[in-house]
């Protein structure tokens, strides 16, 4: 958080979905823009820090399992003894369940922050984490209900990048189920002990000055329901209902797997998306994570609740999941999002590259997205569109170059071989699909740096921090794996 007014100059910022020239960025206070002038005249450049590169705003990455970078590669080698050799989402879990049965809060913490370091130096300056961890783990006595939690506010802290912890109700182990399973005992919850956790959070997230919470805060809670396989309608629809009196944004995973619909028709009548718009009064608060098998009409529904789907293109290619329908849904002006989920790739560039090069093969067209969103960019149709998705899984005034606005934005560095002679007005295609992307110079958070020359050093400190969070996050692998 910033304690006095700053002015920034780029050369080049994107405002409103284009460039503009000679920028002056001034960040009040409280972390939020106060002004943001282009084609700044030399008197009005007097005094403002000169930045480095051109300048974008943060993404927010509206999904995250934080505790599955502790996983990342150690995946890919074919479970020996699956039926008829098969491996995919299903085995995967299982492989999933041995970390989320062991892994301490210490351990989350080194992992988380490692994590949410790499996640500022891939462009993202808010992250949506959904978390589940809610126990203690295997053969350890109970700890206190907030454990778990607290440690990834204390990793988001320590690095400076904005949460929005997503406290996630999980009941039952699938359809018919009246109890959870022996690997899923740490998940355990209920609409009131979720409540609980969001409370807290929102306690955390007060100024002690001012005894509100400040517009550029970089703490804030919403409310998550794992799926319709882990809970019951009733409890389902108790969390909805405090978070609709509140405004908090609600999370839920949604029609990833084609055995999760069949499921889900087998139990209820109904598919996971036409079950939530028949039955959980869905609005614009609401964000459906993958909706890969949703229909047409269910996507249509989804745009008239005015509900966003969160899209993690690395992790639904990486666990087989299928393709999301992008340009049906981008036809219709649905809102979308992307997110890290598993943590195979911790770069929005990498996703937005994913998804649309997903669709070219799929279709065999070229600028898929471009075309859907009716622009000439196929870059600036998905980045658009995932800013204002994120904005909206979070529920705060982020993902903008623009007055009132907490003030996050990356400074892209020019000598990149990435842009090495592109056009200035091409900068954001050659971002997304020359790889490897452009180094990051810059990252600001509320106004303040948070990454400097490419390393990350938070909020409370100008020494890099890579080697510590390095060390722990290698002390914990080694815990959890040997």
């Amino acid at each position: 958080m910033t304690h006095e007014v700053k002015r920034f100059l780029a050369g080049r910022a994107w405002i409103q979905g284009t460039w503009a020239r000679d920028v002056v960025l001034t960040v009040a206070a409280d972390g939020c823009w106060l002004n943001v002038l282009p084609h700044a005249s030399a008197e009005q450049q007097r005094g403002a820090v000169r930045l480095g590169g051109p300048v974008l705003p943060g993404m927010v990455n509206a999904h995250s399992h934080a505790f599955q970078r502790a996983m990342a590669g150690l995946t890919e080698r074919r479970r020996q003894g699956t039926a008829a050799g098969v491996d995919d989402f299903w085995t995967w879990r299982e492989r999933m369940y041995s970390v989320a049965r062991r892994i301490t809060p210490e351990q989350l913490e080194a992992v988380a922050s490692l994590l949410y370091a790499e996640l500022l130096q891939g462009g993202y300056t808010q992250v949506c984490e959904f978390h589940y961890l809610h126990g203690a783990p295997d053969g350890e006595p109970p700890g206190a209900p907030l454990e778990m939690a607290m440690a990834l506010v204390r990793a988001a802290q320590r690095v400076g990048i904005g949460l929005t912890l997503l406290p996630t109700l999980y009941m039952r182990a699938g359809f018919g189920a009246d109890a959870l399973g022996e690997a899923q005992r740490r998940f355990a919850s209920t609409p009131d002990s979720v409540l609980r956790t969001v409370e807290a959070v929102a306690r955390l997230a007060v100024d002690p000055e001012t005894h509100k919470t400040s517009p550029g805060a970089l703490l804030g809670a919403g409310v998550a329901v794992h799926s319709l396989r882990a809970v019951d309608g009733v409890a389902l629809q108790e969390v909805a209902a405090h978070a609709r009196k509140v405004s908090l944004p609600v999370h839920i995973h949604a029609a990833e797997q084609t055995q999760e619909v069949e499921d889900c028709i087998a139990h209820t009548g109904l598919r996971p998306v036409e079950w939530l718009l028949q039955h959980a009064a869905m609005d614009a608060r609401w964000n459906l994570v993958h909706a890969t098998h949703a229909t047409q009409a269910e996507l249509q529904g989804v745009r008239k609740a005015g509900a966003s789907v969160v899209l993690c293109p690395s992790t639904e290619a990486d666990l087989g999941d299928g393709v999301f329908d992008l340009p049906g849904y981008m036809a219709l002006g649905g809102r979308w999002a992307v997110g890290s989920d598993s943590q195979v790739s911790r770069q929005w560039t990498t996703e937005l590259r994913l998804l649309e090069y997903t669709q070219r093969a799929l279709l065999r067209q070229r600028n898929v997205a471009a075309s859907a969103a009716g622009r000439d960019s196929t870059a600036a149709a998905l980045f658009e569109a995932a800013i204002a998705g994120g904005r909206a899984a979070t529920g705060q005034r982020i993902g903008a170059i623009q007055s009132g606005h907490r003030a996050d934005f990356v400074v892209l560095d020019g000598q990149s071989p990435a842009l090495l002679g592109i056009p200035p007005d091409h900068v954001l295609d050659a971002m997304v699909f020359s790889s490897p992307s452009p180094r990051l110079c810059d990252v600001f958070v509320a106004g303040q740096a948070v990454v400097s020359q490419g390393r990350v050093v938070g909020n409370a400190s100008t020494a890099p921090l890579g080697p510590q969070l390095g060390s722990a996050f290698s002390a914990a692998m080694a815990e959890l794996w040997r």
